[in-house]
């Protein structure tokens, strides 16, 4: 698995995210964003979270017109696998590839904090060394992650089954504790229509390792290294 992940200015996460790859097995290469070309045999193009260009305008608004995102386009549309997380869910909202939006949370305030979240599916690239229905556990930190879309997207991706994953309690029952950003029908994650992009806010990235309290991120990375 060869990763490329973009980094923007005001990118944080991108060192977690390169570990968590480089630990599943990926060869890692990082691309600043004003590149115009992902490296050549990219298997995998990595938004990862921070607050590109400082949110100004929108979070993700300015980085989802950055001259990497063609890029990362044009990858998406050959079939390359595309991972956002966070902020790089926020951007690929505004870049066109994925769906609806992320708005301020329903409390107004910045939440940082464990997550449970539902998998949906693991019949996908991204979820495969899970189980459908497995609750595992992560970690949460944004200001913005209340996913919306109008109800004639929401329904297409209810029914098309791209939601990836779902905030939820520790038994996997979808409450309104465990959606503590109040995103529509609780949605953590979702999927493009040929599932080879996922955006999704929680940060699996934080949790690869038992020195930081968690390894249930580690299954989304060790999926992608399998898809290569």
């Amino acid at each position: 698995m060869k990763a490329a992940v973009i980094v923007f200015p005001g990118s944080n996460r991108d060192a977690d995210v390169t570990r968590a790859l480089r630990l599943a097995g990926a060869e890692v290469a990082k691309v600043w964003h004003a590149d115009t070309a992902l490296p050549s045999g990219t298997d995998l193009a990595v938004l990862p979270g921070g607050f590109s260009y400082g949110d100004y305008l929108r979070c993700g608004a300015i980085a989802g017109r950055a001259n990497a995102m063609d890029a990362v386009r044009a990858h998406a549309a050959r079939g390359g696998l595309v991972l956002g997380i966070c902020n790089g869910f926020q951007i690929l909202c505004e870049s066109g590839l994925l769906p609806g939006v992320l708005m301020r949370n329903v409390n107004r305030r910045f939440i940082c904090h464990r997550q449970t979240l539902r998998v949906e599916r693991a019949d996908t690239a991204f979820t495969r060394a899970y189980r459908q229905g497995q609750v595992i556990d992560v970690c949460v930190a944004h200001g913005e992650g209340n996913y919306y879309a109008d109800p004639e997207t929401v329904a297409r991706l209810e029914g098309e089954g791209r939601v990836a994953f779902r905030y939820s309690d520790a038994a996997g029952d979808l409450t309104e504790t465990a959606n503590r950003n109040g995103s529509l029908n609780s949605i953590a994650g979702i999927y493009s229509d040929e599932l080879n992009v996922l955006g999704l806010m929680p940060h699996p990235e934080n949790f690869v390792e038992d020195l930081v309290g968690g390894t249930d991120g580690r299954g989304l990375f060790e999926s992608l290294a399998r898809a290569a």
